[in-house]
């Protein structure tokens, strides 16, 4: 039987367990499973390595996607330069290689709603996420600044800082933040929504619950909103292609 899953921290929310049991029915593949590896401390990684027989291959979601680095023999290319993993595949050999699948399911999702109008954006929060959204704004062209809780020489902007001037100059705004994730579901990030418009997009790459307090207070002043179920499918799917188990 091969073995696949997701390695994080708290992650009983998660839908990747059931998307691919669901693909797996589907697609009458019965000689695969999908489990969570739930752990404290990224120091536990190696002995889910040692003790997983036939585990082939891994997606890597909060808190782990940038600590689980040193821990692989080889990082793609497309992977380093994010500085973030998202997807491991474990070769026949027993090698660990690190990729990322994240920035492949937000610019799907993202580019079918961009206009001429979105020239800039704001990423809130600078973890292991938003380091693929970074990438891949790098990749369409599109300027963009990190909003967080300090500022520092990567973050342009704290949360105490921005302004409602400041929403309205950046029309694309990006939760990458795990704020308003089931079950926390009242809490969302403290930016002026006032100066959010119609010619917004707001992205929450939560999925989650299906409408964050983030997205519903977008949508009360008539932005576009995204949740994150689209690109957690659409990662999903390329790391499937990663793990080539067929």
């Amino acid at each position: 039987m091969n073995r696949l899953g997701l390695l994080g921290k708290n992650i009983s929310y998660s839908f990747s367990r059931a998307y691919f049991k669901e693909k797996f029915e589907n697609e009458q593949i019965s000689d695969t499973t999908y489990e969570n590896f739930d752990i404290e401390s990224i120091d536990l990684f190696p002995s889910i390595i040692k003790n997983t027989k036939n585990l082939k291959g891994l997606n890597v979601t909060i808190p782990y996607k940038e600590v689980v680095i040193p821990f692989l023999d080889k990082v793609n290319k497309k992977a380093k330069a994010i500085g973030a993993v998202n997807t491991i595949k474990i070769t026949k050999k027993g090698k660990l290689v690190g990729y990322n699948t994240d920035c492949y399911g937000f610019k799907k999702t993202l580019k079918p709603f961009l206009k001429p109008h979105h020239t800039s954006a704001l990423i809130l929060g600078t973890g292991g996420a938003s380091k693929a959204i970074a990438y891949t704004f790098k990749e369409l062209g599109i300027p963009y600044h990190y909003v967080s809780r300090k500022r520092s020489e990567t973050v342009s902007f704290t949360y105490d800082s921005l302004t409602e001037a400041d929403i309205k100059n950046h029309q694309i705004i990006i939760n990458s933040t795990p704020l308003g994730t089931f079950p926390n579901v009242e809490e969302y990030p403290n930016i002026p929504y006032k100066g959010i418009t119609a010619n917004h997009i707001l992205f929450d790459l939560i999925y989650n619950p299906e409408e964050t307090k983030f997205l519903r207070l977008g949508k009360e002043r008539q932005a576009t909103t995204i949740n994150g179920l689209n690109m957690l499918k659409l990662q999903a799917e390329k790391a499937w292609s990663i793990w080539k188990l067929y």
